[in-house]
């Protein structure tokens, strides 16, 4: 049987794979997570709701970095209180590991929003929405938003 260690390489190496191939990193967490971790409840509806949330937030970068959401979106599916238990309280726990994830990821990257990591990754930020600037940015990120992807993942996998 496969361990945890060994499902989160996997899916770390998926979500990375898929963010160079498709971009769309809160996309690329949630389907690798999907398609490699037993009995996860993201569905192909999460997948698809996160579409907008790349980029800051529908490519604004004002919004944490999709990977992030990405990763805080699993960790919901599995430990998020469901519609039918609101009034059995506000469920921490999930708070707390949603909070240990974006405390490492600070660590990790330097900061939370697309801008924060535009900035620690190529010294600038950049307007999504200007052609050119989204080319640029792509052109000077390298392999840094991949690797927010990846770290991510296994980070959740390992969580879960």
């Amino acid at each position: 049987m496969t361990n945890k260690r060994e499902i989160a390489e996997k899916a770390a190496a998926i979500a990375k794979s898929y963010e160079f191939d498709y971009g769309c990193c809160p996309q690329c967490v949630l389907a690798a997570v999907k398609e490699t971790v037993p009995g996860n409840a993201i569905t192909d509806e999460t997948i698809k709701a996160s579409h907008g949330l790349s980029g800051g937030g529908g490519l604004t970068g004002v919004g944490l970095c999709g990977s992030l959401v990405g990763g805080l979106l699993t960790l919901g599916s599995k430990r998020g209180r469901d519609r039918d238990k609101f009034e059995k309280g506000k469920f921490i726990g999930n708070f707390k590991a949603c909070n240990e994830l974006v405390e490492d990821f600070e660590k990790e990257f330097g900061g939370t929003t697309c801008r924060d990591l535009q900035k620690q990754f190529t010294g600038r930020t950049y307007d999504m929405w200007k052609a050119e600037e989204y080319q640029a940015f792509s052109d000077n990120r390298g392999e840094q938003c991949a690797n927010t992807a990846e770290f991510v993942t296994r980070w959740v996998v390992n969580k879960l």
